[in-house]
C-alpha cells in the first residue's frame, strides 16, 4: 500500500472570503482534517458547508499524536494540516510535524495549497525593496532578545517581524534606541475590518505609540525597511 498524501493549506487571515477554490476542494475531500484549533477551524468549515472529521495539532501536541498522524499517513489516508490563521509552517509548529514525517516517511507526498500569509501580505505593500528581505518571525521575550535585536539593527537588507499587542511598545522603544532612523511599516489586522497601516521612522512611530496613535489591539507586522 502507499502512503497517503499530506496537504499544507492556508487558511484566511482575518477576511473569511480570503480562501482559494482550491483549499475548499481539498478540505471536502480529504480523510482527516488537522486543526490548530477545532472550534476556529469549525466556523471555516461551517460556512462553507464542509464536514470532515478533525484532529486537534498544535505546539502543545504530544509525540503520541505526531505517531497517529504518521501511522494514517501510512495507511494511504490523505491529511489536510491547517492553522488558525494563515499558512501552516511559517511562524507556526506546522514546520516541526512536517519534519518529523519527512524523517518516519521519506517517500510521502506532501502537497502545499498556497494562501494568505500576513508576511507577503505586508510586504506587498509596505513599499521597501523585497527583492531579499530577512524575516525573523516573533522575537524571543527574553534570552536572546537583545543579541537578535543588536543584529537587526546591522542588517541592510529589508527585515520583517511579527509582533503581539503586548509587546508592539516594547519592541518600537528597542528599536528607537538602536535605528532611529530607519524606515517602517507596520501593519495592524490585516485584511480584518479594522486594519490599519503605519508609516514612518522608527523613532516617529515610537512617538506615535507613546501618544496613544497606535492601538494595542490585533496581531502586527512589522516591516524594517533598508
Amino acid at each position: 500500500m502507499s502512503t497517503g498524501t499530506l496537504y499544507i493549506v492556508g487558511t484566511p487571515i482575518g477576511n473569511m472570503e480570503d480562501v482559494t477554490l482550491r483549499a475548499l476542494r481539498v478540505l471536502k475531500e480529504v480523510d482527516v482534517l488537522l486543526a490548530e484549533d477545532t472550534r476556529v477551524t469549525g466556523k471555516l468549515l461551517a460556512r462553507h458547508g464542509i464536514s470532515v472529521p478533525m484532529k486537534s495539532y498544535h505546539q502543545q501536541s504530544t509525540d503520541r499524536v505526531t505517531s497517529e498522524i504518521i501511522s494514517l499517513l501510512e495507511e494511504g489516508k490523505t491529511l489536510a494540516l491547517v492553522t488558525d490563521a494563515g499558512t501552516p509552517g511559517v511562524a507556526d509548529p506546522g514546520n516541526e510535524l512536517i519534519s518529523r514525517i519527512v524523517r518516519a516517511l521519506p517517500d510521502v507526498r506532501i502537497e502545499p495549497i498556497p494562501g494568505v500569509s500576513s508576511l507577503t501580505a505586508a510586504l506587498s505593500v509596505c513599499g521597501f525593496p523585497t527583492n531579499e528581505f530577512v524575516f525573523l518571525g516573533f522575537l524571543p521575550h527574553k534570552k536572546g532578545r537583545q543579541t537578535l535585536l543588536n543584529e537587526i539593527a546591522e542588517i541592510t537588507r529589508t527585515v520583517v517581524l511579527f509582533e503581539s499587542p503586548h509587546r508592539i511598545g516594547k519592541l518600537l522603544g528597542e528599536l528607537s534606541e538602536r535605528v532611529p532612523e530607519r524606515s517602517v511599516f507596520i501593519g495592524r489586522e490585516i485584511t480584518k475590518l479594522h486594519e490599519t497601516h503605519y508609516r514612518g521612522s522608527v523613532a516617529e512611530l515610537n512617538q506615535q505609540f507613546l501618544e496613544g496613535k497606535i492601538l494595542e489591539k490585533g496581531e502586527f507586522v512589522v516591516v524594517l525597511g533598508q
